[in-house]
């Protein structure tokens, strides 16, 4: 994309307030994040538009909307900026206490561990700043260009070359529906598939295909009553409708209503959830992201015992 103008032409400074435009999508925000006024960026902006000869940013409903030139180029640009910041900065040591970083964590919204890391990081490390930012399809290309420190989701798709990974151990899936389901009392197959189910429909994951794929692989069929990009709505919508979620309870231990649930055995085999941690190989040994990967291991450990643990008090077993 970049082939056809001259190096001499580009201005690696401007490349910088191009990438922290498309992030931030404001003049202001970017002036007032890179310590420059905003005229300034203006007028970067501008000599941008002539080098690429694209209006990049236009102004839209109050924001800056990119235009696909520009989704295109910062996909470019990226890679480029952070070889050339490996090249330039050698690596600062690293304090967690004293540290003012942002760490940028890619992964569903899975409400226990965010909680629980943003309290040990914050007792830790009281000025470093966590961003959650959604999974996408990009989220391993996002990882290897390092614009996100680590990442966490199921373990359903083989892994890119340069992203590591660390498994947890699986979790078993159950059928939760509210307390004094109709079903609950006669629970087979049939009662199973007779109510409505909620779906957990995540990018870049496979877990809701693969449940859809055990039924059918029964000759069995299920009616889908509500599909959600995120599970903060599934325990709610279980508690005022008749619906099934087939989920682990990891998503629901650190709730108080968990004992507002029915918790029933699958009435056939469902494969287990399995989470991992994913992080950029380059920076393995990088004491900033050791310090985080850890952290954020031991929350989901943390998570999952203590989910076993509440389901073992109920007498089930939610261990593979």
């Amino acid at each position: 994309m970049m082939n056809g103008i001259q190096l001499q032409n580009i201005d690696l400074n401007l490349l910088v307030i191009f990438e922290v435009l498309m992030e931030e999508q404001s003049v202001v925000r970017a002036a007032d994040r890179l310590g420059r006024t905003p005229s300034a960026i203006s007028h970067a902006l501008a000599r941008l538009r002539q080098t690429f000869g694209d209006p990049l940013l236009v102004k839209a409903a109050g924001r800056m909307k990119p235009s696909p030139l520009a989704l295109t180029l910062i996909e470019e640009v990226r890679p480029i900026l952070r070889g050339i910041q490996r090249l330039v900065q050698p690596p600062e040591p690293f304090d967690a206490a004293t540290s003012s970083r942002v760490f940028r964590i890619a992964g569903p919204q899975l409400d226990p561990l965010i909680v629980e890391l943003a309290e040990r990081v914050n007792s830790a490390a009281p000025n470093i700043r966590l961003e959650w930012v959604p999974q996408s399809q990009s989220t391993y290309a996002q990882i290897a260009d390092e614009q996100i420190d680590l990442a966490y989701g199921n373990a359903t798709t083989p892994l890119p070359d340069g992203i590591r990974d660390k498994l947890m151990p699986a979790i078993k899936r159950f059928v939760f529906a509210r307390k004094g389901h109709p079903a609950a009392s006669d629970w087979n197959v049939h009662s199973w598939l007779r109510w409505p189910h909620i779906v957990v429909a995540l990018p870049t994951t496979a877990s809701s295909d693969a449940v859809e794929r055990r039924i059918a692989s029964q000759g069995l069929e299920r009616r889908i009553g509500l599909r959600v990009p995120n599970w903060s709505a599934v325990g709610p919508a279980l508690l005022r409708t008749n619906m099934f979620a087939n989920q682990n309870a990891t998503l629901y231990h650190l709730s108080p209503d968990l004992d507002a649930f029915e918790i029933l055995e699958p009435p056939i085999e469902l494969p287990a959830l399995r989470l991992r941690a994913l992080w950029n190989a380059r920076l393995d040994a990088d004491p900033a992201q050791v310090w985080l990967r850890t952290m954020m291991i031991d929350c989901m450990e943390h998570i999952l015992e203590t989910a076993h643990g509440r389901l073992e008090k109920l007498g089930l077993n939610s261990r593979e």
